[in-house]
């Protein structure tokens, strides 16, 4: 097996273990919702709403790293041309944005601010 092959298959491998994280967050997220529906007396909309939304956020930003890990490691041991780096760089972009745009979701504040 030479290493584009190799390189690959653990890049299919990450970017399934990164749709799973998500899946997996999601399922979560809602099962925490479920109980913390069912634990309160009276239902806080707003905090719950809050909460489930966070546990999402969390998990679609790991997942997201994972899945740039995978798309960077078939990029770097593959046959790389101008075209394959672009999308590349495109690709990272993209989900660099939503991995911020997420992180502000789950930190309340931008990372570039400090919170006093």
């Amino acid at each position: 097996m030479d290493a584009f092959t190799l390189a690959s298959y653990v890049g299919e491998l990450l970017d399934l273990f990164g749709v799973f994280i998500i899946l997996f967050g999601v399922i979560l997220a809602t099962i925490i919702l479920v109980r913390d529906c069912v634990s309160h007396g009276k239902i806080n909309g707003g905090e719950l709403y809050k909460s489930y939304r966070t546990n999402l956020a969390r998990s679609i930003l790991l997942g997201l790293e994972v899945l740039v890990a995978g798309d960077v490691i078939r990029s770097v041991v593959g046959h790389p041309s101008f075209t394959t780096v672009g999308i590349l760089a495109a690709i990272v972009l993209i989900r660099s944005f939503l991995s911020i745009t997420f992180d502000m979701e789950v930190k309340g504040h931008w990372p570039w601010q400090i919170k006093g």
